[in-house]
């Protein structure tokens, strides 16, 4: 038997990509083989000039839980950490970049680069029982690459208090710091969708294209540059002893053992 692609592409008449992320076992986590596929497929929708707009989704209980931890913890070298959050900084830059927009359809928890993905959605509709949280502090990893994007939703001092105590926000809470457009029942949420998609796909293709592209070169100045050094700045602190314990610590399901701070 074939393996079960990593993601699961569809699509309807009116040109309504919808791409589901289809690793639910692993929480959709963002591993190199993830990115890769959502990579394709952005990439796929960008030069077809028939494609409207995209509809990000993921199958099982969670939207994305951030990177594969364990994958990570696979190859700890700065060299590998480099590459791989290059790898994940051009997947979210590449929705931004997209001439469609891109709709986040948030059926479940969100966490660390899964939080990112939705905050570099253009629009994200949530049911009221998902939580939001760039929760790597809690594994001795500050979510340097998550801040580009949460900082450009949520107020910084909101999105300072999130990165500091990795603590999760509950799906209203998300809406009010401006993360999240739409909140709604578990059964509401196909119908939420469809009816922003369908007010966003009766307008004209080339304005929308032309309205988005400017609307990020003049709010978004410098987005690139922030991910090259955030992704420098997680591949260093990813080969510090207390981010290798944190995430060893997660794979083996047990409290980190840190070592205590030095004095004097």
């Amino acid at each position: 038997m074939s393996e079960e692609p990593f993601v699961i592409t569809t699509r309807d008449a009116r040109g309504v990509v919808t791409l589901t992320m289809n690793r639910p076992a692993a929480f959709n986590a963002l591993s190199e083989g993830m990115l890769q596929a959502l990579q394709t497929e952005l990439d796929a929708v960008d030069v077809d000039p028939s494609a409207r707009l995209v509809v990000l989704a993921a199958a099982g209980n969670a939207f994305c839980a951030g990177h594969d931890l364990k994958e990570m913890r696979a190859d700890p070298s700065r060299a590998y950490y480099e590459k791989l959050f290059a790898q994940c900084s051009r997947v979210m830059l590449r929705v931004q970049s997209l001439a469609v927009p891109v709709i986040a359809r948030v059926q479940g928890i969100a966490t660390a680069a899964g939080c990112q993905l939705v905050a570099m959605c253009d629009l994200a509709v949530t049911v009221d029982t998902a939580k939001f949280a760039v929760s790597g502090v809690n594994l001795g990893l500050f979510c340097s690459t998550p801040s580009v994007a949460l900082a450009r939703n949520v107020p910084r001092k909101q999105a300072m208090e999130m990165l500091l105590t990795g603590d999760f926000i509950d799906a209203h809470e998300a809406r009010a710091r401006g993360l999240v457009n739409r909140v709604v029942a578990a059964d509401a949420l196909d119908a939420e969708v469809e009816a922003m998609v369908a007010r966003i796909v009766a307008k004209p293709r080339e304005a929308i294209a032309i309205g988005k592209a400017q609307f990020y070169r003049q709010v978004e100045a410098g987005v690139a540059q922030a991910y090259a050094i955030a992704g420098e700045a997680m591949a260093c602190n990813m080969m510090d002893p207390s981010a290798l314990e944190g995430v060893q610590a997660f794979i083996e399901k047990r409290p980190p053992r840190w070592a205590p701070p030095a004095t004097g």
